[in-house]
């Protein structure tokens, strides 16, 4: 690991970033250092981390609004949520299992990641709920935008272009979220269906009913089942599990489970937990059509790997052996359906070789590259992270 810079605050924060700048010297960046195995390795002699600027700066649970500086853990916030009755709307992955780490991810570096869990498929992105960052450029210049209502953009949503960015636009020192209510009760329908195609047809039948369905993947094992979630205040969520019970009863023999056995399943499902990921082997994380799911299912086992399907089949975490091969097998599997792959985590030498991330249109290259110029002149941010020489 590089030599570790963890300011206390922003105003040290900006003076690292700007003293790297200065020197023309790349720098690693990093919330708790979570997610190290994620995209390509990043050559840098020195490594900034946000995790000493951490804790919750405002919450006015009334206004579903809360703030909380980027070295804020993920457990954190969810547990001052909690104690309200609120919770995070996009449901983002717990990574530590995935990565082998015992530390906590980041609100930054979850933003910065853009990681989003099931309920993605009916309450949008992690992105979709960043009202407002402050974030130091790499210049070390301390930048704002947004605020803490939905509608406060005009020009350029920096917000929206510093999520998914993973650290190489600009270090976010402090986000301020969107919240809602938790769910007063849960409950989930498993069905158990002969293969991949079978489930996706039912998860595709429960998200086209009118049962408002919040979750919905098809769950490897014996037998592999079909999981829709239903959440809401407990005489709708009993009412309407009961109706999408009718509405799926064709598909296979039926299982409902309520309270915290639904609720533990979904933080499963959350986790890519039933991957049963072996510490060997790589983890790509690919969106594509839901109707092309079955087939990244198959492509997975043809590699001697496990593949869970989430958003009705349009996001599938594959478990593979972690070679060239099988990177450009489920490449081309995500292709086929004008998907996207995205190699998840992986030994360092093939991160090192393979592309991470699909390959951008070059109009869109292009604007990047301004962005980037604009932002980080210097190129000092987390260089090479998403592409080799970028």
């Amino acid at each position: 690991m590089s030599d570790l810079i963890a300011p206390a605050d922003e105003d040290g924060l900006a003076a690292a970033i700007a003293a790297a700048h200065a020197a023309r010297e790349p720098v690693a960046i990093e919330g708790n250092g979570s997610k190290r195995g994620l995209l390509r390795p990043v050559q840098a002699a020195r490594t900034v981390s946000t995790r000493n600027l951490s804790g919750i700066t405002l919450y006015r649970p009334a206004e579903l609004v809360l703030s909380a500086r980027a070295g804020t853990p993920i457990p954190q916030i969810e547990a001052a949520l909690a104690e309200k009755g609120q919770h995070l709307i996009a449901e983002p992955p717990d990574t530590r299992a995935i990565f082998g780490s015992d530390r906590p991810a980041t609100l930054g570096g979850i933003v910065a990641a853009n990681l989003s869990g099931p309920r993605r498929i009916t309450w949008g992105a992690m992105r979709d709920h960043v009202l407002g960052i402050r974030f130091v450029n790499g210049t070390g210049e301390v930048l704002r935008s947004g605020g803490r209502v939905l509608k406060n953009v005009t020009g350029l949503d920096l917000c929206k272009l510093l999520a998914g960015s993973y650290g190489t636009l600009g270090v976010m020192t402090e986000i301020t979220l969107k919240v809602l209510p938790a769910p007063e009760a849960t409950a989930t329908l498993l069905v158990a269906v002969p293969d991949a195609a079978a489930g996706v047809r039912a998860l595709s039948a429960g998200l086209g009913s009118p049962f408002g369905v919040s979750g919905a993947a098809l769950v490897p094992g014996e037998p592999l089942l079909a999981a829709l979630r239903i959440e809401d205040f407990a005489p709708s969520v009993t009412y309407r599990i009961g109706r999408l019970r009718e509405t799926l009863a064709g598909f296979g023999a039926l299982t409902t489970i309520e309270g915290e056995a639904s609720r533990a399943l979904w933080r499963d499902v959350r986790d890519a937990t039933p991957l049963a990921a072996q510490p060997g082997e790589a983890i790509w994380r690919l969106s594509v059509r839901p109707s092309a799911g079955p087939a990244v299912v198959a492509a997975a086992g043809a590699l001697g790997g496990r593949a869970l399907l989430d958003w009705g089949g349009g996001l599938a975490w594959v478990a593979a052996p972690a070679t060239a091969a099988a990177h450009a097998a489920l490449v081309a599997a995500a292709e086929a359906s004008c998907g996207a792959c995205t190699l998840f985590r992986a030994p360092e030498d093939l991160r090192q070789s393979v592309a991470v991330l699909p390959q951008e249109p070059a109009p869109l290259a292009a604007i990047g590259r301004r962005v980037k110029a604009a932002l980080d002149p210097a190129g000092i941010l987390n260089p090479g992270r998403m592409r080799a020489g970028a």
